[in-house]
């Protein structure tokens, strides 16, 4: 079988996106972690497959897996390139569209600039829906002897705040966190520097993945937990490796980001 796909990358966070209209994407068939090898397969953080709703307020359903085959309920940059795909692909001749998820229904804007407006929804503080295991609802937690914030932005996050995140050495850190087992679906950990009270730098070791070059549920995450403690404005311009990220929040309310997304390239592959 020989299954085609387009590359597509938002701020270096890269992606295969495959048209599934006609339903015909069998994950089991499919081994996605072997695919996902930068070494030996295409390569890529994460698989999003583009399928038909059977709701008619709905344009489109978009499923995410991650490299390591698992699949997941939210994806931010993923997100934006999904929209600009089955734009320029004709799939759909809107620029607002309502997609559904495994995490519910996220609205889609592309911009005139091509880049995309996503409506992420309203984060999840409630630990049993993130989910997290800890004694006690609060705003910080303490794990392995750092103190994090723990939030869902339809997918887990963790959030600790570094003076610099530049040289820091995530990778120990984000694993004890992960393997800590106050998290039963794992979690993604985000490593955040406050630069003013309107932009952060962030390093995000998503699980399933690795440290990435941006994470797009990350980067709302951090500023859900900047706003929430009154150190972050609502509008933060979230600075990752692979470039910025404009996030809105306000207390209570949804969480916009907008940022760019790109075609790579096409190719095939036989399975």
């Amino acid at each position: 079988m020989r299954l085609n796909f387009t590359k597509m990358q938002g701020l270096g966070n890269d992606f295969i996106v495959i048209n599934s209209l006609d339903n015909s994407f069998n994950e089991n068939l499919i081994n996605i972690a072997k695919l996902a090898n930068r070494h030996t397969g295409i390569g890529f953080d994460q698989l999003l497959i583009v399928e038909s709703s059977e709701r008619a307020d709905i344009d489109f359903k978009y499923r995410i897996f991650n490299a390591d085959g698992q699949e997941v309920q939210q994806c931010g940059n993923g997100a934006r390139c999904f929209a600009l795909y089955v734009f320029e692909k004709k799939l759909t001749s809107k620029k607002k569209l309502k997609v559904e998820t495994l995490n519910g229904d996220i609205e889609l804007v592309i911009n005139s600039s091509s880049s995309v407006t996503v409506n992420m929804g309203t984060p999840e503080f409630k630990l049993s829906k993130i989910p997290a295991n800890f004694d006690s609802q609060d705003k910080k937690y303490i794990v392995d002897g750092k103190e994090i914030g723990v939030l869902s932005m339809g997918n887990p996050h963790a959030v600790i705040l570094a003076n610099n995140i530049e040289h820091l050495e995530i990778h120990k850190t984000a694993k004890d966190i992960q393997n800590s087992g106050h998290f039963p679906e794992g979690v993604n950990v985000g490593f955040m520097q406050i630069n003013s009270d309107s932009n952060i730098s962030l390093r995000v070791f998503e699980r399933g993945v690795g440290e990435t070059q941006a994470c797009g549920t990350g980067a709302c995450a951090a500023v859900v937990y900047g706003v929430e403690n009154d150190l972050l404005e609502n509008k933060v311009c979230v600075s990752l490796t692979g470039g910025d990220l404009d996030i809105n929040y306000e207390k209570g309310s949804d969480v916009f980001m907008t940022g760019p997304a790109e075609f790579v390239f096409e190719g095939s592959v036989e399975i």
